[in-house]
């Protein structure tokens, strides 16, 4: 059975900054803190909906949040990468973990990079197909990012449009569900439609490509073959960037692994997480 249902996991609000922000929290054992990337429509069920209960099943605590300007947290009056760093620190802060393990999708996965670089409890990294993190690479990746940021900016939130979108984002026309078309549209209308247009004018996230060598944890990378907006040959350029590192590539495969490869991203998750727990 492939695992493309959205977490039933109702979640809570917490106050994180001054911040109503949403969180999920399921399941018992070690912490792991999973970011959600940046795209119209993104929040914690949307990005992470069909990893959270397994992951949970295969014994760990999982920490799920919304971004402030994503999902159900609220607007910031800081719209810049930056300041959603420094949101996401102080999100884990308010854990109270002792050790815990990060990943990230997408723009989400720069975040957890900064943390594991700085915070000496993260014990394990995993890192989504991020061209946000991933060096620029060729003339020809490059251009293919830039035309996956404008795909992105041309959105305006309707149903079709959500379709359409994710069928960008996925390669798998089966994992394009209605319950995920429709949840993504929600999260992208109303106060994230306008957080989405203020975003626009932040500045980009300092690169931290030669900074990554020095990351002192096991780090785990995830990319598809086919995804439309980090080229592929930037994921072996970010395995070069982490000395140890270990890629997994997936054909027939977008930019969320997460969903076009599920029961995969899955197995291969747990794996890495459990070797030598």
């Amino acid at each position: 059975m492939i695992a493309t249902e959205i977490t039933s996991q109702a979640g809570e609000i917490i106050e994180i900054d001054g911040l109503r922000t949403y969180s999920i929290k399921t399941g018992t054992g070690p912490a792991i803190v999973l970011i959600h990337g940046g795209a119209p429509g993104a929040c914690a069920r949307v990005n992470w909906g069909p990893a959270i209960d397994p992951l949970a099943a295969a014994g760990f605590t999982v920490y799920a949040y919304d971004q402030p300007g994503y999902g159900q947290s609220d607007n910031p009056a800081d719209f810049s990468m930056e300041y959603r760093f420094r949101h996401a620190k102080a999100y884990i802060e308010s854990l109270g973990l002792d050790r815990y393990i990060v990943m990230g999708n997408s723009q989400g996965s720069y975040i957890a990079a900064r943390i594991a670089l700085e915070d000496p409890r993260v014990q394990k990294l995993v890192l989504v197909a991020s061209g946000t993190l991933a060096p620029k690479g060729s003339a020809a990746a490059d251009a293919q990012s830039r035309e996956h940021a404008e795909r992105l900016r041309a959105y305006v939130p309707s149903l079709e449009n959500s379709r359409s979108l994710t069928s960008q984002t996925l390669v798998n026309p089966e994992r394009v569900t209605e319950e995920l078309v429709r949840l993504r549209y929600e999260m992208s209308t109303g106060k994230n439609r306008e957080a989405e247009e203020l975003r626009r004018g932040t500045p980009a996230p300092p690169p931290i490509t030669d900074e990554l060598k020095n990351l002192n944890v096991p780090v785990l990378l995830l990319w598809g073959a086919q995804d439309s907006g980090a080229a592929l040959e930037r994921s072996l350029l970010l395995l070069q960037s982490i000395p140890g590192a270990e890629l997994h590539i997936f054909d027939r495969c977008g930019h969320w692994v997460q969903w076009d490869q599920a029961d995969r991203f899955n197995t291969i998750v747990r794996d890495f997480l459990t070797a030598d727990r």
